[in-house]
């Protein structure tokens, strides 16, 4: 299998070495705005502490992504699952995994869409929430402003979709495994492109590949959430599919190069849109490791323009 996208490493310019304690490091020898690099936990009353690989150094700015779980999960877990955290200490880009609130039956979830998943009618405003996350994270730690991204499973990658529609001045990209885009996308009202990539599995029965509902309210199939995201960033082209040996291995439960690629390229801001689908990739895939660095390439191909 060929990896999807090369590129250089998204920090190639960090000198190795532990995360500062503070900003004060030699600030006459970059041109970047020393930050404090001191405070971990954000959020207030639903704290979450920012993951910072050890070649992290705070006069040089990094990559932020934030990684958001799925209904009953947590940002932990579910960074642990998709390799985020593995892939930060070997990339060296800042990571936010934050909770949810829960419902009355104490699960955790993401006010997304409609159809998933604030069961309850709290209407609790996630999208200001992590919005402000990455305003607090920014004013302390030195986050490269053009390179914000979002992944998430599930609840999280349905949540992923809703900040690109409410926040896309402050995201690059995002990615979302097995979520889905709003029923109506005309209510999306992206003021800036976002590249996005769909990753589904055709034998999802959760959220299932073609679409369908969930209590009465639809969610679109991932070709429509894809889509729309085309119309959204103005794509100018048909899809590019991969080549037999430039599919990808996503699911370790799943023989050979299980998952195919569909690219929608020359799209407003240089963005991308695209659709990784896992023949026979269920809800939860058994993830290989080359899921996050797939993941990572295509943001690292994806800055803000």
């Amino acid at each position: 299998m060929r990896t999807l996208l090369r590129g250089s490493v998204l920090l190639a310019a960090i000198t190795l070495g532990s995360a500062c304690s503070d900003g004060g490091e030699n600030p006459a020898k970059s041109p970047e705005v020393a930050k404090p690099c001191k405070t971990t936990v954000f959020g207030g009353a639903r704290p979450t502490t920012i993951g910072v690989p050890t070649m992290y150094r705070c006069e040089k700015a990094a990559p932020l992504v934030v990684v958001l779980h799925g209904y009953t999960g947590t940002g932990a877990g579910t960074a642990d699952y998709l390799g985020m955290k593995a892939e930060s200490e070997k990339r060296g880009f800042l990571y936010l995994a934050p909770d949810g609130t829960k419902d009355g039956a104490g699960n955790q979830f993401w006010n997304a869409s409609a159809a998933c998943c604030d069961f309850g009618q709290t209407k609790v405003d996630d999208s200001a929430y992590i919005s402000k996350l990455i305003d607090d994270v920014a004013t302390e730690w030195n986050v490269d402003s053009k390179r914000v991204y979002l992944v998430g499973h599930s609840n999280g990658g349905f949540m992923s979709y809703r900040m690109a529609c409410e926040h896309s001045g402050q995201i690059a990209a995002i990615a979302s495994l097995a979520g889905a885009m709003r029923a109506d996308a005309a209510t999306c009202k992206s003021a800036e492109p976002v590249s996005v990539v769909q990753i589904h599995g055709t034998a999802d029965t959760t959220i299932r590949f073609e679409g369908g509902e969930i209590f009465a309210n639809p969610y679109p199939a991932a070709t429509q959430s894809v889509a729309d995201w085309q119309k959204t960033n103005g794509c100018k082209t048909k899809a590019t599919t991969s080549a037999n040996e430039d599919d990808l291995d996503l699911d370790k439960s799943l023989a050979g190069d299980d998952t195919d690629v569909a690219l929608y390229s020359k799209c407003g801001g240089k963005t991308e849109v695209a659709l990784w689908t896992i023949k026979d990739g269920v809800h939860t895939p058994a993830l290989t490791p080359g899921f996050a660095a797939a993941v990572v390439d295509f943001f690292e191909a994806h800055p803000k323009s």
